[in-house]
């Protein structure tokens, strides 16, 4: 007999299947909770859109908040992506996380560095080898000028040399450095929590996997480099030149002093203005990503010019972020510019009078002149380093923020072992709601699913179906009440052991570019020939495979643009039935088949009930009358729970529902 569970009416949540705006994100990616997703927001926008859970839901217990061991990332402002504050003592510095990611080659970036440095130093020795050629010739000792000035061509010769080799150094080592940053940061990518990736957007993040890694490669080879080069220089230079004349060493401090109080004011408008830019590029690439991956829907719905002219404001304003970058580092580099002009003229004028009342030699004068002109090229070094190292430290920040997301517990030391029989799922009073402001999504449910055999979910759209799949596979973790597997609490299980007995297919049903061999295997890498054939006659592939020109070899296209919509669904399936699941979990599997096709894979997955626990959710009832049990849900409660039969009698929704959808049937049959 069916069951009833009263259900007072909530505000509705949301979670009703309305068609997506062209540009919304479910066009990029489309929620992990499918079909029952709201309304998403448009891609590129920091704030959290639809669909987007509390901080800490996906793979531990329910939190309200950042925790100690979760703490929210810190954006360059320094706040978390939802606007709060980082979590107290989890906060690394951008300069700490730069050091870490350079901290395994260190001793290549230490040598090359060194090298960079002997060949910089090497140019310290013109000036003085210039002074003495100048006595040498005064004196009328021309011959004696020959040795300084071979000296110093040997000394040029082989600082070039090495500055050459320690650009290579740091120029490999800084390749090694980003291939290890981006296979860090694509690792975390895919091991992150639902929850996490629904705040995201798929533009900022391949900007962050890829301009943004690149940046460290920059950071490390160059500008560090020239950082650490125009620091040493300048201080060689302020040395000699203190040698040379220490009272005309004071006059050109002065007004280096000032220049430097200049630089001090513009730095930090320099780093903050890197960051907006940077941001700005990762905002463009989202909103790019938004129309490509609905790119047909945007075709169709003849908004090509509207969504140009977003994602061209989105290029103006990185534009003018990157004006305003290269704004406060021009006026950086006039203020180098203009202190070493003022010190040339500053020394010619004292120097000249020093020369006239025989306080210096003209010799001195000269090198001093040199030094004085040499002083530009560190300052400009040290100038631009900084301003690429803050550049780096912007990229650094981004990255840290993906790497500080909290990510899934995963334990792949051994290969999870498949379950041999089917397993039974119970949902006792579980309550759960996305962090947002709709309203929960499930409130207290409670339903069976015995070991093997069919059960069914059923209801209007935003009751919460589909959202019972994503507890299930744990890609959130539900607030209050039990879920238990295979009478194991979920929370119990390995990650990996869990999803190793589930079979999802998903109702878009995801073909990822590649081979249409490479999708059906892509759960089952080590399914035999005997079992891919049997899998593709059991879902009526075989046809698609005879036709296709290279067969399973194929080519279907980015996200199977090559298929329809109903084979992109068969070969979901197939590919779960190689996968032997002890769960198979099945959301509107037979949304896009036509009657011939849905008729075989019902068959199938009545076959497949058998000796496999499996759950289908459906708004067709034809798919569903023969399930064992049918849970009919609404406003995330369950409402009844029975056969067809007993349902059509006894619950007043499920009753509606039949008589609304068999009586269509019968009217398009006579149609």
């Amino acid at each position: 007999m069916p069951t009833e569970a009263s259900a007072a009416t909530p505000a509705p949540h949301g979670r009703a299947a309305a068609t997506p705006a062209p540009h919304g994100r479910a066009a990029a990616t489309p929620a992990p909770h499918g079909r029952d997703a709201a309304t998403p927001a448009p891609l590129g926008r920091r704030g959290r859109p639809p669909g987007a859970e509390r901080a800490g839901k996906g793979g531990g217990p329910a939190r309200s908040g950042p925790t100690p061991e979760h703490p929210r990332p810190a954006s360059a402002t320094g706040r978390t992506p939802d606007g709060a504050p980082p979590a107290p003592g989890k906060s690394r510095t951008p300069l700490t996380l730069l050091l870490a990611h350079a901290r395994p080659h260190r001793p290549l970036l230490l040598t090359g560095t060194l090298l960079s440095l002997l060949g910089s130093a090497a140019g310290l020795a013109m000036p003085m080898a210039a002074k003495y050629a100048v006595e040498a010739y005064g004196g009328g000792a021309a011959a004696q000028a020959k040795g300084p000035l071979l000296a110093l061509l040997a000394v040029v010769v082989a600082g070039a040399l090495l500055a050459a080799l320690g650009r290579y150094l740091l120029a490999r080592t800084g390749e090694a450095v980003v291939l290890r940053a981006r296979r860090s940061l694509v690792t975390r990518l895919l091991r992150l929590k639902v929850a996490a990736v629904d705040r995201l957007t798929p533009g900022d993040l391949l900007s962050r996997a890829t301009s943004d890694t690149t940046l460290l490669h920059t950071v490390l080879s160059r500008s560090v480099v020239e950082a650490a080069s125009g620091a040493l220089t300048l201080i060689g230079t302020i040395v000699l030149m203190a040698v040379v004349d220490a009272f005309l060493l004071s006059v050109t401090a002065l007004v280096l002093l000032l220049s430097a109080a200049v630089l001090a004011l513009l730095m930090p408008r320099i780093q903050r203005a890197q960051l907006q830019a940077q941001e700005a590029v990762g905002e463009m690439g989202s909103l790019l990503d938004r129309a490509l991956q609905a790119f047909r829907t945007v075709k169709a719905s003849g908004i090509e010019d509207r969504e140009a002219a977003a994602i061209g404001g989105a290029a103006r304003t990185a534009h003018d972020r990157g004006i305003t970058v290269a704004r406060w580092t021009s006026a950086s580099e006039v203020a180098m510019f203009l202190a070493t002009q003022l010190a040339f003229l500053a020394v010619l004028g004292v120097g000249g009078a020093r020369v006239v009342s025989g306080a210096m030699e003209v010799s001195a004068l000269v090198a001093f002149l040199l030094y004085v002109f040499g002083l530009l090229a560190p300052l400009s070094q040290l100038t631009e380093g900084w301003t690429g190292l803050n550049t780096g430290l912007a990229a650094v920040r981004r990255i840290d923020e993906i790497e500080s997301l909290p990510g899934e517990t995963h334990t792949y030391a051994t290969k999870p072992e498949r379950q041999p029989a089917p397993l039974g799922i119970e949902f006792k009073d579980v309550a759960f709601a996305y962090a947002d402001t709709r309203a929960p999504a499930h409130h207290g449910i409670t339903f069976t699913a015995p070991p093997g055999g069919l059960t069914a979910l059923v209801g209007p759209s935003g009751a919460g179906k589909t959202t019972v799949f994503a507890l299930l596979e744990r890609f959130y973790d539900h607030d209050a009440g039990t879920l238990t597997v295979g009478g194991r609490d979920i929370r119990d299980w390995p990650l990996a052991e869990l999803r190793a007995a589930l079979a999802y297919v998903e109702q878009d049903a995801p073909v990822l570019a590649g081979t249409l061999r490479d999708n059906l295997l892509l759960a089952a890498p080590d399914a035999s020939t005997v079992e891919l054939a049997h899998a593709l006659t059991r879902t009526r592939l075989t046809d698609l495979v005879d036709r296709l020109p290279e067969g399973l070899d194929t080519q279907v296209g980015h996200r199977g643009t090559t298929l329809s919509g109903g084979e992109r669904q068969r070969i979901a399936l197939a590919r779960a039935l190689l996968r032997k699941p002890a769960i198979l979990l099945l959301d509107e599997v037979t949304s896009q088949l036509d009657a011939v096709n849905e008729e075989r894979l019902r068959e199938v997955i009545l076959e497949l009930a058998a000796d496999t626990t499996v759950l289908v959710i459906a708004h067709r009832l034809s798919t569903v009358v023969r399930a064992d049990r049918i849970v009919v849900m609404e406003a995330g409660r369950v409402r009844a729970v029975g056969t067809h039969a007993e349902l059509v009698e006894s619950d007043a929704l499920y009753g509606e529902l039949a008589a609304t959808q068999f009586a269509t049937e019968r009217v398009l049959t006579k149609g």
